[in-house]
This record gives structure tokens, C-alpha cells and sequence, in this order.
């Protein structure tokens, strides 16, 4: 770590040296992306684990449907919107810091459960932790890095989706294949409370709006929202954003149970290549949107929108041909490009969320985005996914009755596309007026 990084501002203007400086800045990025990677370990880990609390709890797939989804979710997206408001008003760093150490403990007492009951009441305490993490995540990161760098910024804080679900992939499967579901979730739980303290002893408070040339003083709920919604753009964006991360979620968090009940693998047969996969693949993907959007998006603003309709596009012929091909290999072989088009949306959205949205209000703009995001994709996709394989499993068998659900994720895909390619066409006025309005 620099020097400027032990010493803490003692003024704003100490403070916005200390934003400036280069090496720093990376620091604070890195920290909270290693953050969010733990976020998505801790909501991964069940859906590595379902396979094992299904035998082992004798659980239908509709009830594994709510405990993956719809119990994190609602407590997840409600209270995000209050935590963004006192984000946008009081130290971010301490909410974070606060928040990890909340979901990480919740998370380690999962393995505690006895019942689905049990278990549905630790998922709501972690989805109550997490929705601290991501909203302030972003508002810190936008006050360290200009508009014209976020994309890159917020795609290498995206990175942590892939991380954390590679390492829930490698460290669960290990885990469950050898010490129990139960230890699994002890095992991804307890380090986040020590990352929580690193947090909050590294990390400096940015200044809001100093890489806008403002200074901001927060507003109040209802004008945020009148503001948001009055942005065409941000309409396209939450249209496809929910559509596309409900294809994730569908597919994410059922991928251990199409393996192992498809192709009768260990877990460690599936975990290891789906870990190399999303670690990897994902991450490319991740890191491919928000280079190419920076890149393209300097002469055609739209360019932000139009590069992540296209990874959809290509979700739907790779989704479908790796649910249904007849052997494991043919799985895994068409996951990549499935993974690649899914990745290169977040980094985009997520910049594009950043600076459409006054500098007042960006931590409020991504906790209402995840507001009806997570209640829709996080909350149903699962939910989804698992009825429509109860139901189709008793003509098709279970087997087949899984394929046939997540089959339907493709016009989630279509749906996502298509909303992007409208918000393209919208959004080079939109930044226009973004942009002159923080000037």
C-alpha cells in the first residue's frame, strides 16, 4: 500500500489527493471487488450445495427454488433503497465494511439449519447484509474514477461475479464432496468478517462528485425517483438488465443440479470445470464489455448499449445447445460461449447507470436498478426455473423436465437484447444531457 493510502484525509482537500493518486485508487478498486467476490461466494455456495440439502432435507425443486431466490431476494431489494439513501448521505466505506460482516456471518450459519425453514431465515439475514454491498461499491468507485473510465472500472468490479463463483465452484465442491454441505457454507462465511475489518482500516471516503467537478448534496427519495425515470435510457436499462441477469440467475443457480442429475457426475466432476469456466471464460467476458464499450463507445455513446445486446443474442443459440447436448463435454464445451456473451453486459450497465445518474445519487440509482432487478431475476428466475421443472418432470421425468425449464431462459435473452438495442438509440442524448447537466 502508498503512503497516501495509511493516511487518512483530514480535509477534503488531503481527501481528493488521495482519490487522485493513481496507485491508490487501484487499491481501493481491488479491495472492494475482492469484496464483492465474497459477496457472490456467500450466494453461490447454495447452489453448489443444492444437490446435497435436497437429499439430505428432502426438498422439492420448487422449494429449492424459493430458498435460492425469493428468500434472499426480498429483504435484499427492499432494504437496498434505504441503504443507498443513507449512502448517498454517510460514510459508504462503514456501510460496506458493515454489510459484509453481516452477510458473511449469516452465511456461516446456514450450516446450522435443520429444516428449509431454518435455512430460508439464514438466506434472508444474508440477502439483509447484502444489500449493503453493491449500491455504495459503485458510488465509491465512480468518485475515484472519471466517467470516461468507469466502464473499465465497474467491469473490473464485475470481475468479482466470476471470482466468487469460480471459488464457490473450487472451494464448495471440494467442501461438499468431502466435509458436508453443512461446512461448506462455515467455510466461505468466516473470512469475509476479517476482509470487513481490512476494509474498513484501508479504505478512505472519496469525495462526492470529484471526478465531475462537483460538489453534491443529496436529494430527497421521491425526486431521485422522479429524476431516474424521466431518463429514457434508464428505462432500457432496467428492462434489460432484469431480463438479462434473470437468464443468469436461472441458469447460475440450477448448473450444479442439470450436471449431476443429467450426466450422474461427482461434484468435483462438475465443480472443478464449471470453477475454470466462470473464473475464466465469465471473466473474459466481464472484462470484454467494459474494454470494447470504452473503446467503441468514445465515437458512438450507443456503442455502450449495442455491444451488450449482442452478447445476449449470443446467450440463446449457446444456452440451448449446451442444455441439450448428450454428453457432459458437449456441456461444458458450449458453456464458454454462453458465459462470454453473458459476461460483457455488466461492466457497461453499470458505467452507463453511473453517469446517466446525478452525482447526488448514484449509489441511490443502483439500488433502485437492483430494486427491481434482484425482486425479478434474483427473486423469480429461480423460483422459475424450479416450478417449471416440477411440472414438466411429471410427463418428462426430471431429467428432461430440468432441460425443458431452462430452455425457457432463451426469451429472457431475446428480451434483453431487444432492450438494449432500443436503449442504444437513446442513449447518445441522454449522456449528452447527463453530461451537461455535471458540468
Amino acid at each position: 500500500m502508498t503512503e497516501a493510502a495509511a493516511a487518512a484525509p483530514s480535509n477534503d482537500e488531503t481527501a481528493k489527493a488521495i482519490a487522485g493518486t493513481n496507485s491508490y485508487k487501484w487499491y481501493v478498486l481491488a479491495v472492494l471487488t475482492i469484496v464483492y467476490t465474497f459477496n457472490f461466494v456467500d450466494r453461490q455456495i447454495i447452489a453448489i450445495v443444492s444437490p446435497a440439502i435436497k437429499e439430505d432435507l428432502g426438498l422439492s425443486d420448487s422449494t429449492l427454488g424459493l430458498l435460492k431466490g425469493l428468500a434472499f431476494a426480498v429483504l435484499y431489494t427492499t432494504l437496498g433503497i434505504p441503504i443507498a439513501w443513507a449512502a448517498d448521505r454517510w460514510n459508504r466505506v462503514n456501510i460496506v465494511a458493515i454489510s459484509l460482516a453481516v452477510w458473511s456471518a449469516f452465511t456461516a450459519l446456514s450450516g446450522f439449519a435443520q429444516n428449509a425453514v431454518q435455512l430460508a431465515l439464514a438466506r434472508v439475514g444474508v440477502g439483509i447484509g447484502e444489500a449493503g454491498g453493491s449500491p455504495p461499491s459503485h458510488s465509491i468507485i465512480s468518485d475515484y474514477f472519471p466517467k470516461e473510465k468507469r466502464a473499465t472500472a465497474l467491469s473490473l468490479f464485475s470481475l468479482g461475479i466470476p471470482f466468487g463463483q469460480m471459488l464457490a465452484f473450487l472451494a464448495g465442491g471440494w467442501v461438499l464432496e468431502y466435509l458436508g454441505w453443512r461446512n461448506a457454507f462455515l467455510i466461505v462465511g468466516l473470512p469475509g468478517i476479517l476482509l470487513a475489518i481490512l476494509l474498513k482500516l484501508t479504505v478512505k471516503e472519496p469525495i462526492r462528485g470529484a471526478q465531475d467537478g462537483v460538489k453534491t448534496a443529496a436529494v430527497p427519495f421521491l425526486e431521485g425517483a422522479r429524476t431516474l425515470l424521466a431518463i429514457p435510457s434508464f428505462w432500457g436499462l432496467m428492462v434489460a438488465a432484469t431480463a438479462a441477469s434473470f437468464t443468469g440467475y436461472g441458469i447460475g443457480l440450477w448448473v450444479v443440479d442439470f450436471f449431476r442429475r443429467t450426466y450422474e457426475l461427482s461434484y468435483p466432476e462438475i465443480t472443478v470445470p464449471l470453477g475454470i469456466l466462470n473464473g475464466v471464460v465469465y471473466g473474459v467476458g466481464t472484462f470484454l464489455g467494459g474494454f470494447l464499450t470504452d473503446r467503441f463507445g468514445k465515437k458512438h455513446k450507443g456503442a455502450y448499449a449495442l455491444i451488450p445486446g449482442l452478447g445476449m443474442l449470443l446467450t440463446i443459440p449457446a444456452g440451448w445447445l449446451s442444455v441439450w447436448s448428450p454428453t457432459p463435454a458437449g456441456a461444458f464445451f458450449w458453456t464458454a460461449p454462453f458465459l462470454i456473451g453473458l459476461g460483457i453486459y455488466l461492466g457497461p450497465t453499470w458505467a452507463l447507470v453511473q453517469t446517466l445518474a446525478p452525482p447526488s445519487m448514484r449509489a441511490f440509482a443502483v439500488a433502485f436498478m437492483f430494486f427491481v432487478l434482484n425482486l425479478v431475476a434474483l427473486g423469480l428466475a429461480p423460483l422459475w426455473v424450479g416450478a417449471l421443472s416440477d411440472y414438466f418432470a411429471m410427463d418428462n421425468g426430471e431429467v428432461k423436465g430440468l432441460r425443458l425449464a431452462l430452455t425457457t431462459l432463451g426469451a429472457s435473452s431475446l428480451i434483453a437484447a431487444l432492450a438494449y438495442f432500443w436503449t442504444a438509440r437513446r442513449l447518445p442524448a441522454d449522456w449528452a444531457k447527463a453530461v451537461g447537466a455535471a458540468s
